[in-house]
């Protein structure tokens, strides 16, 4: 029994003699309550069960602690663009103007491009008598009939203050990862979301198809991922500790520098017939805009063209690393043998590759050919 004073008030506390015992937690009680750190520090001072077995299994696997990748923040005004864009859906060709009142009554047309996938920025816009007017360069015009604003995409990749330690990848689409490798297996509850970043734990083969571990009793089927997985090695071909590496099957890029990875991100290069070629190339110019037009197919059905195509890095014949505001794809193929990259991430590359940059393609599943006399020039 105690008689302790509070503000010159006499209280009496009674503590029982065993009641300092009893409130010892037990063992398995004290591994539930140690923190995480403690437990990972100093095990011996923590239960040999419950909590602390489990922690140190997912520690060593590499599941615990949870981190994120080793990246920075980018600078969004990176992917500010000093254009607008329109895309032309007009089936009879997008006529173009020498003058204001000629658009605005769509008379004596100057020129006309051909229908297609075609989009064109513009620096003016003008609004008489319910039609729309746009200046795409002074002195040429174009009616708003048939015409659209473009939403660029706001996907990026990032930016590595070290080389990751383990593979990790984009999820491709909003799924619910499975319990178990293989189809048909039970879903957890854990969903992930395209464009979301995973960690690869291990990978195990069903049937033709990899599935990776991206967590505790979690999979992920391979086409639902682009995975990265670093490789420090320097190509044989390039010759310098400074290049750009294009993994075609996966559809990632990776920007190596002095031993290290420094950037990744997705892409969306050529599709079957119009490939990206694999091998390695130098770039030999540099475009901070450039416009792209062009068919390959007899009908021309496949027409493109595209104004001011943001932060160009050619480097095999009409092939080109490039940002593409048109779509927001990334991962997927998508172009005429180019390989098409978010506007971050163009600018991003824009500003750190050189003339002479190397490049290196390739596709690690060999789907891609690889015979020369299979590439044209290329496009966007």
């Amino acid at each position: 029994m105690l008689l302790r004073l509070i503000g010159m008030v006499p209280v009496l506390l009674i503590l029982a003699s065993t009641s300092l015992v009893e409130a010892q937690p037990s063992d398995d009680q004290l591994g539930v309550l140690c923190p995480s750190r403690l437990q990972l520090r100093h095990p011996q001072l923590c239960s040999r069960g419950g909590a602390r077995e489990e922690l140190t299994r997912l520690a060593i696997e590499g599941y615990y602690p949870q981190r994120p990748l080793p990246s920075y923040s980018l600078d969004p005004e990176l992917g500010v663009v000093p254009y607008v864009y329109l895309r032309s859906t007009r089936d009879d060709g997008t006529h173009i103007y020498g003058n204001y009142q000629d658009a605005l009554r769509e008379e004596n047309p100057a020129w006309t491009v051909e229908p297609g996938f075609v989009f064109f920025s513009w620096i003016d816009r003008y609004e008489e008598d319910g039609k729309i007017v746009y200046m795409i360069t002074p002195g040429a015009y174009v009616n708003g009939n048939g015409l659209s604003r473009v939403s660029l995409p706001n996907f990026h990749g990032v930016a590595l203050r070290q080389t990751p330690d383990r593979p990790f990848a984009w999820v491709l689409a909003s799924t619910r990862t499975v319990s178990e490798p293989g189809f048909g297996k039970p879903l957890t509850n854990h969903w992930v979301n395209r464009y979301e970043t995973v960690w690869i734990y291990d990978v195990e083969r069903v049937g033709n198809l990899d599935w990776y571990k991206v967590g505790p009793n979690e999979w992920l089927e391979q086409r639902l991922l682009a995975v990265v997985n670093p490789d420090l090695t320097i190509p044989e071909g390039v010759e310098e500790n400074r290049w750009i590496s294009i993994n075609l099957y996966e559809q990632t890029l990776m920007v190596y520098e002095e031993g290290q990875l420094v950037y990744a991100t997705l892409v969306s290069s050529g599709l079957k017939g119009w490939w990206t070629q694999p091998g390695v190339f130098q770039v030999y110019k540099k475009f901070d805009g450039d416009r792209m037009m062009g068919a390959f197919e007899a009908d021309r059905s496949d027409f493109y063209y595209l104004e001011d195509v943001p932060w160009t890095l050619y480097y095999d014949k009409a092939r080109a690393l490039h940002g593409a505001y048109w779509h927001n794809g990334f991962g997927y193929p998508r172009s005429h043998g180019c390989v098409n990259l978010s506007l971050i991430d163009a600018h991003w590359l824009y500003n750190w590759a050189e003339e002479g940059t190397w490049v290196h393609v390739f596709d690690p599943s060999g789907e891609t050919p690889t015979e020369p006399e299979q590439y044209g020039v290329g496009g966007a």
